[in-house]
This record gives structure tokens, sequence and C-alpha cells, in this order.
């Protein structure tokens, strides 16, 4: 039995969750890859998955014995990149994923400024404001903005943004500004969901959390979407500063209730867990880290800059 092409069949389908698209990551067929894991099953006297017509499951062997045959294969890759570190230059295809309006208007530049200073990159920037998974989705680093869910990844924190509550000009001059919170169900209210599909907003004050419901006017699950309409005079919208960061420059929307907004959130740049990094991901990584100030937190609540 190849121990190594075994475990390594393992890891994939395990991280995969099935057979087909391990198979397809791999380079073999789904009848070579069940092979390889029977072959280890056997090897070890343990049922490792749960396999039925659907769905690829651990047991609970399979739970413990993942975690050491991670760690056993990221030995083997490190012992073999340790060999070639000193070497190494940055070279091939570096995937970077991004949410839409920052991506557009920050991770665009700085790729387009790597690979301006690294000539044998290939750059790939995919946008979405849904966060996918890097392993399945062959990503390299991703920009993440809050707090991480998957404690999976290794992080580089590069910044942070503010969620300010904006308005434009002319709909408060018809309706008003909100005083506190409790006053903003009275308010047509702009949905972007990206924050939570409920329709509630979360602020706080004196360390509390204060959600607050609301029926609202307009839903949507694009922030740009949402900083238009509130820009039209739609109404009231809750965003990261960095969506609404242009048009609150141009005096188009306006800041408000900033005592009452909850701490600035993260933005990190997220990838794989690996004690080596490949050369195209160090790089890009030290690049955004030494070259960037992504902060969104200084913005005046009446002119927005």
């Amino acid at each position: 039995m190849d121990r190594f092409a075994s475990l390594s069949a393992f890891v994939k389908v395990a991280e995969l969750k099935g057979f087909a698209p391990a198979a397809r990551h791999i380079g073999l067929s789904p009848s070579a890859l069940t092979r390889l894991v029977a072959a280890l099953e056997d090897h070890l006297g343990a049922r490792l998955l749960r396999r039925t017509t659907r769905s690829v499951t651990l047991t609970d062997e399979g739970e413990r014995y993942l975690m050491q045959a991670r760690r056993i294969l990221a030995d083997l890759a490190d012992a073999d990149a340790s060999l070639q570190a000193v070497r190494a230059v940055p070279a091939g295809r570096l995937v970077v994923a991004a949410p839409l309006a920052f991506g557009r208007f920050h991770v665009g530049p700085l790729l387009s400024a790597y690979l301006s200073r690294y000539p044998a990159v290939q750059g790939e920037l995919r946008l979405g404001d849904r966060n996918v998974s890097l392993i399945e989705d062959g990503i390299d680093v991703a920009v993440r903005i809050g707090d991480l869910a998957d404690s999976t990844l290794k992080s580089r924190r590069v910044g942070e943004t503010r969620r300010v509550l904006v308005a434009a000009p002319g709909y408060l001059e018809r309706h008003g500004a909100p005083s506190s919170p409790a006053d903003i169900a009275a308010h047509r209210c702009i949905h972007f969901s990206g924050f939570n599909a409920a329709h509630e907003w979360v602020f706080e004050w004196e360390g509390r959390r204060l959600r607050v419901a609301f029926t609202p006017s307009f839903v949507t699950n694009g922030a740009e979407s949402a900083v238009q309409h509130a820009v039209d005079g739609g109404g009231l919208t809750l965003v990261f500063a960095y969506q609404a960061a242009p048009a609150l420059a141009q005096g188009r929307l306006r800041i408000l209730l900033p005592d009452y907004e909850r701490p600035p959130s993260p933005i990190q740049l997220v990838y794989p867990t690996a004690r080596l990094l490949s050369a195209k991901v160090r790089t890009f990584i030290d690049m955004a880290v030494n070259d960037t100030h992504w902060s969104f937190t200084d913005l005046d609540a009446s002119t927005g800059v």
C-alpha cells in the first residue's frame, strides 16, 4: 500500500466531503480513490468514513485520524519545501478573493501593483460578498471583514472598518434624523442582507448590545445597491464604512448615531494553514501588510471625511 497516496486520498475526501470532487482535485478516477481509502481502512482495521449515496462523513475514528493525517502530510510538504525555499521565487497562478466593493476599489489595485512587481505570477481576482471555501474553490488568499468563523485558517490583520448608519441629506430634511436606535423603526429602512438575514440592526451603548427590529422598505444582498438606494433618498441603511466612503466624501450621505456604533470590524487576509507558504502567497501577504493602510474609522459624522 502506498501510505502517502492513501493518506492524501483520505484527507482530500474528508475535506471535500465526497469521492468525486476529491478525485477531480487529485486527478484520479473515483474508483481508484475509493481503493486507496479502502486500503488505508483495511490497514488500520477501522472505518474512517461513512458512505451514503448522497454524502460522505467522518466516523469518530476518522475525525481523530484526520488531525494526525493532516499533520503528517504538512510535515512532508514542509520537508520538501524547505529544500526549495531559498531558491523559490514567486511564480504561477495566484487566486485572491474579496468582497465586491472592497475588491474593486482596494484589492484590485493592490493585486495590479503586485503583478507588476512579480511578472512571473498570473493573478486572478474573484469578487463576491459571500464567503467561500478556500480549499474547495482553489483560493490562495481571501480578504475577510469581521470575526473569522473558520478557525482552521491562518490570518493577518491589515485594517479595520466601522459599520455606519447612513442616509441622504434630502431624506433627513424630509423625515428628520433618528436621535437613538429606538427611532429607527419609524423610518424607511434599506436592509443589506450581507450583515444579517434577519430584519434587525445591532448597535452598542455603554457595552450593551442593542438590537433594533424593523420592516424594510427595500432589501438587497448587494451593498452597492443599498448605498445607491440611500443616496437616492430611499431611507436609512447600515453598511461598512468603506462601502459608503465615496458617497460620504461627496456629501451625498451623512453618518447617523455614531455614538451607538459597534466596535470596528477587522479587515483580515486569510489563507489555508501551512507552516511554509508558497513564495507567491507569502510575498502577496507581505506586500498587503507593508504597502496598504486599510483603515475606515476616521470619518466625520456630518461630512463623512
